[in-house]
C-alpha cells in the first residue's frame, strides 16, 4: 500500500456557477501522471495513472505483457523512496530513481515485449500497431467456480460502496477481485481502469494467488479487450462490467472460456459468453 506518496487527489481552488451567481468552490481532482517503466534498467514504458500501488502496476503490467511468468523472476524492484511503498518480503530498494519512476529487475530470460509500450490513461493496448500483436499466448481458462446469478449485483453494489477516491473526485475507475462467496478481496483506483486492473493482478502475485482461477473481477465502466486480456492473463474465469463489453473482448473471452457480463447495474445484467458458470 502506498505511503506518504504523490497526492491520489490533489486540491484545486475552482469558481462555481451557482443558481445566477459566482462562489469559490474548493474541489479535488483525480490525480495523472507519468509512470516511467524501466525494465533491468532500460526504459520500457511510459503509462499515465493514478499514482499509489506502483509496484502493484508495474508488476500486473508486466504479466499480462507475458514478460513476468513466475514471482520467482523477481530480483529486485527498484523505486523513489518519496512512493512511500512497501511490500514484505519482495527486494524493494528505494533508491535515488525519479519519483515517477521504477525499474523492475528480473532473473534469467524473458520475453521482452516487441510493441510499442506507450499507454494512456484511456487504452491499454494503444501501442499495439498490429493484429497479430494482441495475440495471447494463455492457456484456455479452467471451469472456475460455480456462482449464483443473485451474487453479481451484490459485488456491483460493494464496489460502488469502496471507492473513496471516486467519491472525493468522481473521476476514477475502480476493479475488485471478489472470492467465490462474493467476499472482497481487493480493491484498486485509477483514472484508467485497466491500471486499476493491472494493480489487483500486481496484488494477487506479491501475494502469491496467481492464477486468480477461483475468483471474480468487477470493473466499472465498459468491459473492453484490455479488461479481458488481463483476466484472461491471470487466470480469472469470470468478469463483470457495469459497461459493455466491445465485439474484440467477447471474441477474446469466447476464445479463452470466459464468462464475461456486461451491463451490470442494479437487478440485471447481460451475460455473453460461458453462462454455465452462472447457475443456483
Amino acid at each position: 500500500m502506498p505511503g506518504k506518496g504523490r497526492p491520489q487527489a490533489p486540491a484545486v481552488a475552482t469558481r462555481r456557477w451557482v443558481a445566477g451567481s459566482w462562489e469559490d468552490a474548493p474541489d479535488e481532482l483525480a490525480a495523472e501522471e507519468p509512470l516511467q517503466l524501466l525494465l533491468n534498467g532500460s526504459p520500457l514504458s511510459i503509462v499515465m495513472r493514478t499514482p499509489g500501488n506502483d509496484v502493484e502496476l508495474a508488476l500486473g503490467l508486466l504479466w499480462a505483457e507475458g514478460v513476468l511468468r513466475d514471482r520467482g523472476q523477481l530480483r529486485e524492484v527498484r523505486i523513489s523512496a518519496e512512493a512511500g511503498e512497501r511490500e514484505g518480503m519482495l527486494p524493494l530498494r528505494a533508491d535515488l530513481l525519479d519519483s515517477n519512476q521504477i525499474d523492475v529487475r528480473l532473473e534469467g530470460d524473458f520475453r521482452r515485449p516487441e510493441r510499442s509500450f506507450l499507454q494512456s490513461s484511456a487504452c491499454g493496448v494503444c501501442g499495439a500497431t498490429t493484429v497479430e500483436s494482441l495475440s495471447l499466448d494463455f492457456p484456455e481458462l479452467g471451469p472456475g467456480p460455480e456462482l449464483s446469478p443473485a451474487m453479481l449485483p451484490r459485488l456491483a453494489e460493494t464496489l460502488r460502496e469502496e471507492q473513496p477516491l471516486f467519491r472525493r473526485t468522481g473521476g476514477l475507475h475502480a476493479a475488485a477481485l471478489f472470492d467465490a462467496e462474493g467476499e472482497l478481496l481487493v480493491l484498486r483506483e485509477d483514472i484508467g481502469r485497466h491500471n486499476a486492473v493491472d494493480k489487483l493482478v500486481g496484488r494477487a502475485l506479491l501475494d502469491g494467488r496467481l492464477p486468480a482461477d477461483r475468483q471474480v473481477l468487477v470493473v466499472s465502466g465498459r468491459g473492453g479487450y484490455e479488461i479481458v486480456q488481463k483476466a484472461v492473463a491471470a487466470g480469472i474465469p469470470l468478469v463483470a462490467a457495469v459497461g459493455a463489453p466491445s465485439s474484440l473482448a467477447l471474441a477474446t473471452a469466447r476464445r479463452f472460456n470466459l464468462t464475461l457480463v456486461g451491463f451490470l447495474r442494479g437487478d440485471r445484467f447481460n451475460v455473453y459468453s460461458s453462462p454455465e458458470r452462472l447457475r443456483e
